[in-house]
């Protein structure tokens, strides 16, 4: 009876140390790479105020702010995500009918797109046609790159309109993943919902 005792003893004891050993070993392993939980609400849209040649479906989360910098033409416009501070940068053009500053401004666009391919890892580009009979031209970029998403849409007559996603953090794209798929489904809304005036 002794004997069993001792044994069960000894026996407990070896468990209990070994699982502490255990647990220290697994202290010193690494652990698996993590990302913040981000949370995002549904999607939400009102009609974007009048005083602009143009009218969209505008996120209910963003803020439509006049563009600032100096050289800032009129209806440029940020989309301002002040959740995430991040934006969507809307620059308009007027080609009153003039084909050159239409493919100026196609130029231009693809001009500024390029300007990321150093920091790019890939790009794809392609194009939106709906029902209405709008399309765009989508550009994404892959990699650490400042705008990950560009767009342009234009009626080839009178309207040109441009639009870049910009996140500003430090943070890795891939762990914005999240915010910049939710932001991108916006611009398409934005870009669906688009009329000319």
């Amino acid at each position: 009876m002794n004997v069993l005792k001792m044994f069960f003893g000894v026996c407990s004891v070896f468990l209990l140390l070994s699982c502490k050993d255990s647990q220290e070993k697994n202290a010193d392993l690494p652990r698996p790479k993590g990302y913040n939980r981000i949370i995002l609400p549904k999607h939400k849209y009102e009609v974007l105020e009048t005083g602009h040649p143009f009218t969209f479906e505008v996120s209910q989360y963003a803020k439509v702010l006049p563009d600032t910098v100096s050289w800032a033409e009129p209806h440029w416009l940020y989309i301002y995500y002040p959740r995430w501070q991040a934006f969507i940068q809307l620059t308009y053009k007027p080609l009153n009918s003039d084909k050159k500053k239409l493919f100026k401004h196609i130029n231009d666009s693809y001009t500024l797109v390029a300007k990321h391919n150093i920091k790019s890892s890939g790009t794809k580009e392609y194009q939106l046609h709906y029902f209405n009979g709008k399309s765009a031209t989508i550009i994404e970029l892959s990699g650490e790159v400042a705008t990950s998403f560009q767009f342009f849409t234009t009626d080839s007559t009178n309207h040109f309109l441009r639009g870049a996603l910009y996140v500003k953090t430090a943070t890795q794209n891939d762990s914005l993943a999240p915010i910049i798929d939710f932001i991108k489904f916006d611009a398409l809304h934005l870009i669906k919902t688009l009329k000319w005036k």
